[in-house]
Formats: C-alpha cells, sequence, structure tokens
C-alpha cells in the first residue's frame, strides 16, 4: 500500500493512496471519498478491494483547499468541518480529478476496466462520473443530491448502483421517491433499498456501521464489479 501521485488535466499533482493486489490486478477501481478526505476507512475499503484482486486508487479530492484531510465523523467537531469543506468543494472540478485518476488507473491496468465506488458525497460523484466521463462501472453508498442531477442520466451509457438509505438525514424520502422515479426504468441503473437505515451505513469503522446491511450492499457490490470489470 502506497502513496502515489498523479498528474490532473490542467497539470496539477494530486496525492491518492494506492493498495496493489498480490497478484496481477484483473482491473481498477476508483474509490472516492466521503467528505472527511482519504481517512482510515476509505483507505480500509482500498485494502479490501485489492484483497479481491482490484488495483484501488483513492485520490486526494480535496487537495485544491487543502492537502491530506482526514476527519473522524463520530468526532462533531471534525464532522462540522467536514461540512465545512464540503460546502468549498468544486464538485465539477472533481469530476475532472476522478476523470484523470480514471486515466491513471486505466494505464496501471495497462488498457483494462475501471470502476468507481464512492460514499456520501462520494456517492453523489460515483453518479457524475457515470454521466460525464467513460468509466466502465460505478457504485453510489447513499449519495446526496440525486434527484437534483437526474437532468444528466440520459448520458449515463456503463452500469451504475445506487445503494439508498431508507431513513437517511441527509436524503430525504421525497428525494428517495424522485431518485426511483427518474431512474427506475433506466437500462444501465441498478437502485438498492435499505429500509431503516441511516446515511454512511456501509463505513468501515465507527458508530454509523449497520452490519447487515453494509454486508449486503457490499456483496451486491462485488458482485456487480464481478459482472462488469472482467
Amino acid at each position: 500500500m502506497t502513496i502515489e501521485t498523479l498528474t490532473t488535466a490542467d497539470g496539477g499533482t494530486m496525492r491518492a493512496y494506492r493498495a496493489t493486489p498480490t497478484h496481477e490486478a484483473r482491473a481498477a477501481i476508483v474509490v472516492i471519498q466521503e467528505i472527511f478526505g482519504v481517512n482510515a476507512g476509505i483507505r480500509s475499503k482500498c485494502d479490501a478491494l485489492a484483497q479481491a484482486g482490484y488495483l484501488a486508487i483513492a485520490p486526494d479530492l480535496f487537495w485544491r483547499l487543502e492537502p491530506g484531510i482526514e476527519l473522524d465523523p463520530d468526532v462533531p467537531a471534525e464532522m462540522n468541518r467536514a461540512l465545512e469543506w464540503m460546502g468549498k468543494f468544486d464538485q465539477d472540478q472533481g469530476i475532472r480529478d476522478i476523470e484523470a485518476t480514471i486515466r491513471h488507473a486505466r494505464d496501471a491496468v495497462s488498457g483494462g476496466k475501471v470502476g468507481v465506488v464512492g460514499y456520501c458525497l462520494g456517492g453523489r460523484l460515483a453518479y457524475m462520473t457515470a454521466a460525464r466521463t467513460d468509466v466502465d462501472a460505478a457504485v453510489g453508498y447513499y449519495a446526496v443530491g440525486v434527484d437534483r442531477l437526474l437532468g444528466e442520466k440520459h448520458a449515463i451509457a456503463k452500469p451504475l448502483m445506487l445503494h439508498i438509505a431508507g431513513d437517511d438525514g441527509f436524503v430525504d424520502k421525497d428525494s428517495q421517491a424522485a431518485m426511483h422515479a427518474g431512474l427506475d426504468d433506466h437500462p444501465k441503473v441498478t437502485l438498492h433499498d435499505y429500509p431503516g437505515e441511516d446515511h454512511g451505513f456501509a463505513t468501515q469503522f465507527g458508530a454509523r456501521r449497520s452490519d447487515a446491511a453494509a454486508n449486503l450492499a457490499d456483496e451486491r457490490t462485488a458482485a456487480f464489479f464481478r459482472e462488469h470489470l472482467a
């Protein structure tokens, strides 16, 4: 597991956490952070993907604000800081940095397939990545604000899976209903609901995790990537 640097489309230098499998990677997956940065939980997600045979890369998307942000959602002061960073973050620029990471990852697997998986803000960015880039497959966990991005759904040409927390404190019932109304008939999109679960249920560590729902969502994600990144 290493920290590497890659060049963005505008010539910047962005750091990323990279987890490499023991044997030749079957494909690559870009892991898109929550609002807490590339913290221990995101690095653990990468490590697990590497154990499953993927090259996993988590870019430090907040680097244009402040490189190396790592926050703990279970610490109230750090949660408040994370919300502040989210308000300052340029999501359109973030997609361009994700696209640069996808290109970097594709080169690293000799032109093989690349997927993305994101959480919270990263779930929203996974949806945007599916609509705006040539990524081969995308997964978003408890993505925020997708109901306001449905105008981009016609650009989604590769498979996308979204995991929806039924009692999400950041995505209300009306927003969830709008996601279903807008995406249920999309041939490339699959939605899974997790009744009674709150935002962050699939985090690796901490109070937000809900083991049963997290394990089910992760099993679905693993099967999805096996199918679409083979």
